[in-house]
């Protein structure tokens, strides 16, 4: 168990300053403040092989860092990151890749868990808190969490998608080796 806690703190300080450099390449979007993320894919593929906890901790932490180094700290955002990376990685044990396996039934099920997790956190929870928080214009930050679910949903379907297959390519597959 200690093995384990020390290579998911290990992993959250190393996917958090991932977060943050790859968090610093960005695609512009034409809605005012939003662009194409993406470093999801890095959190989504940390969140499969180390659990809901690292995925949380990778975006709360990371997206805080690249925020107060862009120039604000924008909660509502960071906190959303986060829960993206929970809701992820709550599903790990139905995606196989840290058994040597990512075929097809895992990579439609990992996009239909990644999809609904960026349409709720981008598309309703930042935006309903940038509401009732910051008192931001309803119409502007749905607009914003929209276009920014789509294009995370997007970069993490190609780009998370490849991240997991490489990744499960990596690992010896379930009742593969065979006693001489």
């Amino acid at each position: 168990m200690k093995n384990q806690s020390i290579k998911q703190v290990v992993a959250i300080g190393v996917g958090a300053a991932l977060f943050v450099v790859i968090g610093m390449i960005s695609i512009p979007t034409p809605v005012p403040n939003t662009n194409i993320q993406l470093q999801y894919a890095l959190q989504s593929l940390l969140s499969i092989i180390f659990g809901p906890v690292v995925g949380l901790f990778v975006g709360l932490i990371g997206h805080a860092v690249k925020d107060a180094v862009s120039g604000g700290l924008w909660w509502t955002w960071i906190i959303a990151s986060g829960l993206f990376g929970l809701a992820v990685g709550l599903f790990r044990k139905y995606i196989r890749v840290t058994q040597g396996v990512f075929e097809l039934k895992d990579i439609v099920f990992f996009n239909l868990i990644q999809v609904v997790a960026n349409a709720l956190v981008w598309g309703v929870l930042a935006p309903l808190g940038d509401v009732a928080i910051y008192h931001e214009a309803a119409e502007k930050v749905f607009a914003q969490g929209i276009v920014a679910g789509i294009g995370n949903a997007v970069t993490v379907a190609i780009a998370g998608t490849l991240l997991l297959l490489a990744y499960s390519r990596t690992q010896t597959r379930s009742g593969s080796l065979k006693k001489d």
